[in-house]
């Protein structure tokens, strides 16, 4: 008979947890939302491999760095809220196409504040 330890046990749960979670996300997951995610993933990394960047290289011109992961960071919060919106399990009162809109407004000021805190 073997006896697990508690980090076994541990594992074992984190793993079937996230094996729920996958197979939940994507049996209820529509395409649009799971594209909307990738785009979310791609923002982030994007943010994180410009810190890494940043703590090798160095930040010279720093309000580049600032602008770069300001703007990566806030594109990828801007999506989760367009994917919030156009969740119909969130209800909101609006339709797709104002969503959208809001969103492609919305980064466009982004991209702008970025663009003119560079310098």
């Amino acid at each position: 008979r073997r006896c697990c330890t508690h980090t076994e046990m541990g594992a074992d749960s984190v793993l079937s947890v996230f094996g729920a979670f996958k197979e939940e996300y994507k049996r209820n997951t529509s395409t649009r939302s799971k594209v909307i995610d990738c785009f979310i993933l791609y923002f982030l990394a994007v943010a994180a491999l410009q810190v890494v960047y940043c703590a090798i290289v160095g930040s010279f011109p720093f309000n580049s760095f600032l602008a770069g992961f300001i703007s990566a960071f806030g594109s990828a919060i801007l999506t989760a809220c367009l994917r919030m919106q156009i969740n119909p399990a969130n209800h909101f009162e609006i339709s797709e196409e104002r969503a959208f809109a809001d969103y492609a407004l919305c980064m466009l000021v982004l991209y702008v504040v970025a663009i003119n805190f560079i310098g």
